[in-house]
Formats: structure tokens, C-alpha cells, sequence
């Protein structure tokens, strides 16, 4: 799915993935810590539709036993389920829409795209995503 990701979620996953700690809470962060300051624990990431070219998601916590679903933007619930290390859904219609297939690659083939992407992420600028 092509899922457009802004520079701070861009920024706030790839710390994650490389298990960097910012000196201050990012804003993902925060709305992880207030989840469970109110004892509410993110379970789930499901990204539901998309209308216009616009994906809709839902950030699922549990909270003394209920399950409740709060809408987000896609960008925003990938960097918190990335950060708090929940698992990440698609609507299976939205996938039979607008889902590609990704041809099955070797291990060191994915290792080289890791890598790359890596560099990608290493080398981006937020001035790279003004118009």
C-alpha cells in the first residue's frame, strides 16, 4: 500500500527501528505514555480504507479489559506501532483494492534493502519535503 509517511513519523520510525532514544519524548512517544498513564495499552494498528487517496486507520488499546479504537492518520499509527512494538493490519478489502504483491526476495537480497533504505533514511533532510 502506498501509505505517504511525513518527515517527523518518518523520523519517529526510524528511531525506532534502530533503537535510538531522542533526549526528549517524540510526540509518539507522548501519546504511547498518556495511553498508559489512563491504563490503556496499544494492541493493534488496522488501516481501514482509503477514500481520495487518503488512508484511514485505527489504533486499537486496551483498556481495563475494553478494547477501544481511535481513528489516526496511517503515518501517525505506523510510528506508534512501530515504537511500542504492536502489530500493524490492513482491511482485507482495502488490500484486495489497492495491495501489491511483493515478489518473495533471499534473505541477503533483503538484507541489501534494509541497508539501502537505511542510508535512505540516514540521508533525508526535511527541506528534501517542501514543495
Amino acid at each position: 500500500m502506498p501509505i505517504y509517511i511525513g518527515a517527523p513519523e518518518a523520523s519517529s520510525i526510524h528511531y525506532a527501528l534502530e533503537g535510538l532514544q531522542p533526549d526528549r519524548p517524540l510526540t509518539h512517544d507522548l501519546l504511547i505514555n498518556i495511553a498508559e498513564s489512563l491504563d490503556a495499552q496499544p494492541v493493534k494498528l488496522v488501516i481501514t480504507k482509503v477514500e481520495e487517496n487518503t488512508y484511514f486507520a485505527d489504533l486499537h488499546f486496551l483498556q481495563r479489559g475494553k478494547v477501544i479504537a481511535i481513528s489516526c492518520r496511517p503515518s501517525d499509527g505506523v510510528a506508534v506501532a512501530v515504537r511500542s512494538g504492536i502489530p500493524i493490519f490492513a482491511e482485507k478489502d482495502l488490500l484486495d483494492a489497492v495491495g501489491k504483491v511483493v515478489p518473495a526476495t533471499a534473505p541477503e537480497d533483503a538484507e541489501e534493502i534494509i541497508d539501502d533504505f537505511r542510508d535512505f533514511i540516514d540521508s533525508i533532510k526535511p527541506e528534501d519535503f517542501q514543495g
